[in-house]
C-alpha cells in the first residue's frame, strides 16, 4: 500500500487528500500532518474556552465565487452547498464591493468545517502539533522528520505550507530544489495581518446594523464582523462572538511584537469604532505572518514538482491565488500532477 503524505491541514491539503482518495485506483495510506493544534489553516475556526458553540472564523470570513468559477469549479460547491456546509451569505456586509455576477458564501458551522468535511471524506489519519523539519531520500522513499516524534518514510509527499515554510526545511530537500525553482519559492510574498477573536456573555447585545462591515478610516482595523451574525445564528443560548482583522500596514509593523501587546493596541481602536462594547469573557489573538499570497509564483501553475521517482511536490496557494478558487485549482493541479503514481 503506498504511503501519502500531506503537509498541511489548511483548504489545499484537506481537498488533495479528499481527491486522493477519489482518484486513487489502488489502496493508499494518506496521512495528514499540520504544525497547528486543529485543522483550517488559514480557513481557521476558533471557539470560546466557555462554550465550545460559541465560534469565531480567525481567517477566511465568507468565499466570494465569480461567474467564472462559478461555472468551473460547478462540482465542489455544489458538493458543499447540498449538505448545508456552505450557505449563501445574506447578512449585511457593510463596504464589501460586489462586482456583477459574484455570489458570497458563509458556513454556518464556522469556516474550518469546510476543511473538516473534506478531511473526514479523504478517510486520512490526521496528526496535530507535527513540525516537519527535514525531509531526506531513503531507498526511493521520503524519509520525514518532525520536531517531536520518530522519523516516518512514505512513497508521495505532498507540501502545501506556505513557501518560505517549505524553503526552512532541511535534508537531502534543500539540494532536491533546483535554483530556477527555488528563485521561484523565493519570490513568493504575503501579507501580514493579526486577527482578533472576541467571545461574549450569552445575552450580551451588541447593537449595530451590520453583520460585518469594511474599516477605511483606522489604522490599525480594516475589517470587523459579528461573527453569529454573519452566519445568521442567533441563540439566548450562545453569546456573540466578534473578529476583528488588522490592516496590512499594521500587521507588518508589529509582525514581532508579543500578541498580548498587539491585543491591547487593537482594544484601544476598537473603542473608537465601537465605543462602550461590553468586557468579552474570552479572547484569541492571532497573528497570519503568511496571511495573503500577494506575489504568486511564477511559470509554475497550480504546482512545483520537486522530484519524481520518489514524488515530491508543492501546491497551495502560493502557486496560485489567495481564495477559495485558487486552492482548488491548487488541489486538481497537483492531483494531475500525481494521477500516473497513484
Amino acid at each position: 500500500m503506498a504511503r501519502v503524505l500531506i503537509v498541511g491541514a489548511g483548504l489545499t491539503g484537506s481537498l488533495c487528500a479528499a481527491l486522493l482518495r477519489k482518484a486513487a485506483t489502488r489502496p493508499l495510506h494518506l496521512a495528514v500532518w499540520d504544525k497547528a493544534g486543529d485543522s483550517g489553516g488559514r480557513m481557521t475556526t476558533a471557539s470560546s474556552p466557555h462554550n465550545p458553540q460559541s465560534t469565531v472564523d480567525l481567517g477566511a470570513q465568507y468565499i466570494t465565487c465569480t461567474p467564472h468559477y462559478a461555472k468551473k469549479h460547478q462540482s465542489f460547491y455544489e458538493e458543499l452547498l447540498a449538505p448545508g456546509v456552505l450557505k449563501p451569505l445574506t447578512s449585511p456586509i457593510e463596504g464589501m464591493v460586489m462586482k456583477e455576477g459574484d455570489c458570497n458564501f458563509v458556513a454556518p458551522h464556522g469556516v474550518s468545517s469546510i476543511i473538516n468535511h473534506y478531511l473526514k471524506e479523504s478517510g486520512a489519519d490526521v496528526y496535530f502539533r507535527q513540525c516537519v523539519t527535514q525531509i531526506n531520500l531513503r531507498n526511493d522513499k521520503w524519509e520525514v522528520l518532525r520536531e517531536t516524534g520518530s522519523p516516518e518514510q512514505f512513497d508521495i509527499a505532498v507540501l502545501t505550507m506556505p513557501a518560505p515554510q517549505i524553503l526552512q526545511l532541511q535534508g537531502d530537500i534543500v539540494n532536491l530544489i533546483s535554483e530556477c525553482q527555488r528563485q521561484q519559492l523565493e519570490s513568493v510574498s504575503y501579507s501580514s495581518r493579526y486577527a482578533l477573536g472576541l467571545f461574549y456573555e450569552a445575552g450580551t447585545k451588541i447593537d449595530v446594523p451590520w453583520a460585518g462591515q469594511y474599516i477605511t478610516s483606522n489604522p490599525c482595523i480594516r475589517f470587523i464582523s459579528i461573527d453569529n451574525k454573519k452566519r445568521n445564528i442567533e441563540s439566548s443560548e450562545i453569546g456573540p462572538s466578534l473578529v476583528i482583522h488588522t490592516t496590512v500596514s499594521f500587521g507588518v509593523t508589529y509582525l514581532e511584537h508579543s500578541t498580548e501587546d498587539v491585543q491591547e493596541l487593537i482594544f484601544q481602536q476598537l473603542e473608537n469604532i465601537l465605543p462602550g462594547l461590553p468586557q468579552p469573557v474570552a479572547t484569541k489573538c492571532q497573528k497570519w505572518r503568511h496571511s495573503q499570497v500577494t506575489n504568486a509564483a511564477a511559470n509554475s501553475p497550480g504546482q512545483m514538482t520537486l522530484h519524481l521517482k520518489p514524488f515530491l511536490v508543492c501546491g497551495g496557494d502560493g502557486f496560485t491565488q489567495s481564495n477559495f478558487d485558487g486552492c482548488i485549482t491548487s488541489a486538481l493541479c497537483v492531483l494531475e500532477a500525481l494521477k500516473n503514481h497513484i
